[in-house]
């Protein structure tokens, strides 16, 4: 017989968020000496029993049954999943630095002990962020949010899209490849692959790769030539093809630039920019009718759909006008998968209310401070059935991902 012992609760005690950064400072509370039997839950000691042949009593009843013959073993914690994060692993880095020369498109630039990139001669991208390399900060910040596993892409800016597409083919292939080994390194990482977008054949063929390594699908840009360019072009049906056969996981996120330069004052990038560029670059998908032509690809579109279930009128009232040339986005809709980046209660009810549970997950972006650095927090607020926040804490992630 197998005992397990629960002696160390973690409780947050402090937190600082930096510009981007999630890391936090920790005590813990502790319950000694706590043994948890099978099929107990472990956020609520008065479910431990005992068992004997006539039936179970609490753990922490005063007269335990005398007939105890066993203790059952603990339930497993119910696993909690961030579905929606970013990581550049140190190893990347150095890699690229090793390997500059296979990229003649792409110029590094050496920034504070960390790297920035341009592609092919356009503007600069930001500097790698210490938080998106710093793992140990990382799982410092799961630990007190009670985060298990996360998925975790690889960061839009160093995606490279602008690049030739055998150069770009190669790039990819240096991300997956460290993503893959950071996730072999520290399995709490569930890591998402990157194609080059920017040619449909190649990046159906870093697809097929990315699966046969291990992968369950991929993170995308909304833009496939870096700024510009439409994700239903048809020089993509390839990699959609690839999707489709491969049941590949495709998680829309946005770009840096969202192409419409009234955003770069007052931080509209991050509050509406973001949205504009996926809602622009889904409810394309949608019209196009690629989520019925290619419905085994499993599409995740963050930023809680990124208004989306909130347009759902108006985009239904436009395929009513012209029913013979459109997707039907009541079907897409459905059809899609959701996080919880609202920031707000009463939104995610409402998109919870539109779409069903069983498409929402939870997420934060960590470590991008627009993101949810508390993501429990939301789902505890919103007005939710026990069934509803399971779904989202893990229901939903694990059949996606198959965890």
């Amino acid at each position: 017989m197998r005992e397990t012992t629960l002696s160390v609760e973690p409780r947050m005690c402090a937190e600082r968020s930096d510009e981007i950064d999630f890391r936090v400072v920790c005590g813990f509370s502790q319950r000694e000496g706590a043994v948890l039997p099978a099929r107990a839950s472990p956020s609520s000691l008065a479910d431990v029993e005992y068992e004997d042949g006539r039936g179970t009593r609490s753990a922490f009843s005063t007269h335990p049954s005398p007939f105890a013959v066993g203790v059952r073993q603990a339930r497993e914690k119910p696993m909690i999943i961030d579905c929606h994060a970013h990581l550049v692993p140190l190893e990347l880095l150095e890699a690229i630095r090793e390997h500059a020369p296979a990229f003649p498109s792409v110029r590094i630039i050496e920034q504070d002990r960390t790297l920035g990139f341009s592609f092919a001669g356009h503007k600069p991208t930001r500097p790698v962020s210490k938080p998106l390399s710093d793992v140990a900060a990382r799982l410092t910040w799961m630990d007190a949010q009670k985060v298990d596993r996360q998925v975790v892409g690889g960061w839009l800016d160093m995606f490279g899209y602008e690049i030739p597409a055998e150069e770009g083919l190669r790039w990819s292939r240096l991300i997956n490849q460290h993503l893959a080994e950071a996730a072999k390194r520290e399995p709490r990482f569930v890591p998402l692959a990157t194609v080059p977008l920017q040619n449909g054949a190649r990046a159906a063929e870093a697809l097929h790769e990315a699966h046969a390594a291990g992968f369950k699908g991929v993170m995308i840009g909304t833009q496939p030539k870096g700024k510009g360019g439409v994700l239903d072009e048809a020089t993509l049906a390839p990699f959609w093809e690839a999707a489709n056969v491969l049941g590949s996981v495709i998680f829309i996120h946005p770009v840096f630039d969202s192409g419409d330069d009234r955003v770069h004052d007052y931080g509209l990038a991050n509050a509406v920019g973001r949205i504009t560029d996926t809602l622009i670059a889904v409810s394309r998908l949608i019209y196009a009718g690629h989520l019925v032509r290619y419905a085994n690809a499993k599409i995740v579109v963050g930023i809680g759909g990124a208004a989306l279930p909130y347009v759902i009128g108006r985009l239904r009232r436009n395929y009513e006008l012209d029913k013979a040339n459109l997707g039907d986005p009541d079907l897409a809709l459905a059809s899609l998968h959701y996080d919880t980046i609202v920031q707000d209660p009463r939104t995610l009810r409402y998109l919870v209310d539109v779409v069903g549970s069983g498409r929402v997950m939870l997420g934060s972006d960590m470590p991008f401070p627009i993101g949810d650095p508390a993501p429990l927090k939301i789902v505890e607020a919103t007005a939710l059935s026990g069934a509803e926040r399971a779904a989202i804490h893990r229901g939903t992630a694990q059949r996606l991902f198959e965890l």
